[in-house]
């Protein structure tokens, strides 16, 4: 039952999904965490694996960039292959002096600019947030390792390339700790749908200063964020 982004069948890809942007980290976490692994899907590049982890399923798939990509991939993943839990794992800007490039962050909800909210004829201004028994699954896992992370507000944006160099901070004002372009729409669509979801970072970008980390630290570093996607979902 493949669908137009996913060619998988039904029972191919587990009931936990770790999700990330990009497809080379996706496989390098299949590669490198996963045991009898399989490739489910390959379509558009955007990779899918489905492996055990010390003995239980998950999968890995990749979600694109943007909230219109994560949508389909988070749609297709809950609503036809009927996976429950969705654990986006990428990277985020920070907008704040205190929180650094390689810093770990919990999205416990997360604040948009996007109008992705109005097809579901909402009157008013929805909160989308993480499910709690994931995010204390995350903070369980962080502390058992002794990884120093943050819980709080993120923020979805739709623009990457913001022309305003003033866009953040009102955002900071009201205490968010980052931003990034995927979370409000994974978390509406498991609301919709009656499932479980949440969104963790790694800071790869301080935008008040500048600092970047390369491309090789996006795709294989960051290995604090994917073991506490990993154990979450084991413990599950």
């Amino acid at each position: 039952m493949s669908t137009p982004h996913i060619a998988a069948e039904r029972g191919q890809i587990a009931e936990t999904v770790l999700m990330g942007g990009d497809p080379l980290r996706m496989k390098f976490i299949a590669e490198n965490y996963l045991e009898n692994v399989v490739c489910y899907s390959s379509v558009r590049n955007c990779l899918g694996f489905t492996g055990t982890y010390k003995g239980v399923p998950v999968s890995v798939q990749a979600h694109g960039m943007g909230m219109p990509s994560m949508g389909i991939y988070s749609w297709e993943l809950m609503k036809e292959f009927g996976c429950e839990n969705l654990i986006r794992i990428g990277t985020t800007g920070s907008i704040r002096e205190d929180t650094k490039i390689g810093d770990v962050i919990f999205s416990l909800a997360s604040s948009t600019d996007s109008n992705w909210q109005d097809q579901y004829k909402i009157h008013g201004h929805y909160a989308p947030c993480c499910d709690f028994g994931l995010l204390r699954k995350a903070v369980e896992a962080a502390e058992k390792r002794g990884i120093p992370y943050r819980v709080g507000n993120t923020v979805a944006e739709d623009v990457f390339y913001n022309v305003n160099p003033e866009v953040h901070e009102s955002w900071e004002r009201m205490g968010c700790l980052c931003v990034e372009m995927e979370a409000a729409a994974l978390y509406m669509n498991a609301a919709y749908l009656g499932r479980r979801a949440l969104a963790l970072f790694t800071v790869s970008d301080e935008i008040k200063t500048g600092k970047r980390a390369t491309v090789e630290e996006r795709e294989h570093g960051f290995t604090n964020m994917i073991e506490i996607g990993l154990e979450a979902a084991f413990s599950l």
